[in-house]
């Protein structure tokens, strides 16, 4: 049985935009992903909304910081397979980072964290995915366009430099704005359609690394 833990904010929780909700445990990425690898696999969901790579949210009523939080998220769910990572939304909230290259990195600190950890019983590092998210739209809601003001720019750069990190780190990379859109009810989170879409579009990068 091959573990793999899926790290990642609201997207990864299931966020609803048409709410606000959750969407059913089917139509979140993970679950979807699973589907699609079929038996011998086993996918963890670990989505907080509004978690970020590694910048802290004092106004939070949880610890939204990533890279403090994986290390136990590591440990508790040892041993591992592959870790996919996708993070950087909330990044682009102006008063947190807001910007592009402060997620890449985030995402570069995550992915010295998950190969750095001590693993129990000498388990051996696992594999890294990265995955940028959907990059942000147009949207009438008051309260979203304020919180991400700026982030449709400095979205639509993550792609480019989460592609060139993988290179650099020699991790695996996917792009999710190449499968899935961001709904324009808030203008980050995705409807269920698309969040589905990640979790098949991941299967054959998954099924390649995992040698499945």
């Amino acid at each position: 049985m091959k573990t793999i833990l899926c790290y990642g904010d609201s997207l990864t929780w299931g966020y609803d935009p048409s709410g606000p909700g959750r969407h059913a445990f089917q139509d979140r990425w993970p679950s979807a992903l699973k589907e699609a690898l079929g038996k011998g696999v086993r996918v963890i969901a670990e989505g907080l909304n509004g978690r970020t790579t590694a910048f802290d949210d004092f106004a939070a009523g949880s610890d939204r910081n990533g890279a403090r939080i994986l290390p136990t998220i590591l440990m508790s769910h040892s041993p591992l397979e592959l870790v996919v990572i996708m993070l950087g939304t909330n990044d682009m909230k102006p008063f947190l980072c807001g910007k592009a290259i402060g997620a890449k990195q985030g995402m570069r600190r995550l992915i010295d964290i998950v190969r750095g950890h001590d693993y129990p019983m000498g388990e051996a590092a696992p594999a890294i995915l990265i995955v940028s998210p959907p990059p942000s739209c147009e949207t009438d809601n008051p309260d979203f366009s304020l919180v991400f003001e700026g982030a449709l720019e400095e979205s639509a750069k993550l792609a480019r430099l989460y592609d060139r990190l993988a290179e650099e780190a020699g991790t695996g990379f996917f792009d999710a704005g190449s499968v899935a859109h961001t709904s324009p009810l808030d203008g980050v989170h995705l409807d269920a359609d698309n969040t589905r879409a990640i979790g098949a579009g991941l299967a054959p990068i998954v099924k390649d690394m995992l040698g499945l």
